[in-house]
């Protein structure tokens, strides 16, 4: 079981042979995933692997205008970084006071005195401490003078891109699902709890459907979507919207997924959402009929889709 530190100061004892790797890590992408792997075979038997990562995100606190929208919540982050067989996540507070730390006094204070790193495992582009002005150079040079290793690991391309976390957002926003999904190494996913939703599901168009109340910050662009949905461990297919349900002159933003062959009430109960691909854009139809059999095209649709990529379906 990985061992969660939450801030410096709940650190206690001392790590064997502690390699360790530090950044923010939204999205636990495929990119961060090699540098993990690295960290694992890097610890060899005796050691301990271990994140250092922070919460809240930076750029909440330094960049609030810039209103970033993190692919995975604090514990969502923690269940995929233990996916990897990571032991430990060290989760520092990051505030304006912690902002403020010179990258040397990161290096001594945190590394070296309270942590006694052997190996520092990073990211090419990684910077640290006030005003970023922490380099991969400079953990070099300290690791000569201090004692430990540093290991830079080169970027993740695919498709032309470097794969990063503003990129897997970036696809999101444009509802491109599967390239997120690529640079993710799984589907990208969403998890809440079902809450009552207007009704129209299975009393006016015949399809009901769960309506979703989720933590997530980014949920895919809005329009139809084919899913794997998962529900206390089991896996269905299923037909997810994303929109304002604009035939009905709907306002408020709403997220529900009819799943096929299931007829369980859900209300109150937790799901989580897997985005397979997009079926179509969110539209106004002029007609209940219209987008009755406009649902029952998007459902045929989404079938040939989760049943060609069923034996491809993987979660962590």
């Amino acid at each position: 079981m990985m061992k969660v530190f939450r801030g410096i100061d709940s650190v206690t004892g001392d790590f064997r042979h502690l390699i360790v790797t530090i950044g923010n890590f939204d999205g636990v992408h495929i990119g961060h995933q090699k540098i993990f792997r690295k960290v694992i075979e890097a610890k060899g038997r005796a050691g301990t692997s271990m994140v250092i990562t922070f919460n809240p995100h930076p750029v909440k606190v330094l960049a609030p205008e810039r209103k970033l929208r993190l692919l995975t919540p604090l514990e969502e982050k923690l269940r995929l970084i233990q996916s990897t067989g990571i032991d430990a996540v060290l989760i520092i507070d990051f505030d304006r006071e912690f902002a403020k730390v010179e990258p040397d006094d990161f290096i001594k204070d945190i590394l070296v005195d309270r942590l006694k790193v052997k190996h520092v495992i990073v990211g090419h582009n990684y910077r640290f401490g006030k005003e970023k002005r922490g380099t991969t150079e400079l953990l070099r040079r300290r690791g000569r003078r201090y004692g430990f290793k540093v290991t830079v690991v080169r970027n993740t391309r695919l498709g032309g891109h470097t794969v990063s976390s503003s990129r897997v957002r970036q696809l999101l926003y444009w509802g491109r699902v599967c390239e997120a999904s690529a640079l993710l190494g799984r589907p990208y996913s969403i998890h809440g709890t079902v809450i009552k939703g207007a009704g129209r599901g299975g009393k006016v168009l015949s399809t009901p459907t769960a309506n979703i109340s989720t933590p997530n910050e980014l949920v895919p662009k809005e329009g139809v979507y084919a899913v794997r949905v998962e529900i206390e461990g089991r896996l269905y297919d299923g037909v997810a919207n994303i929109g304002t349900n604009p035939t009905f002159d709907g306002k408020q933003m709403s997220y529900e997924v009819h799943i096929f062959d299931f007829n369980e009430n859900l209300l109150g109960r937790e799901l989580r959402l897997y985005f397979i691909d997009r079926i179509r854009g969110e539209k106004r139809f002029s007609s209940v009929e219209e987008l009755k059999s406009q649902i029952q095209k998007d459902i045929e649709i989404a079938r040939e889709i989760l049943g060609a990529t069923k034996k491809t379906f993987k979660r962590l």
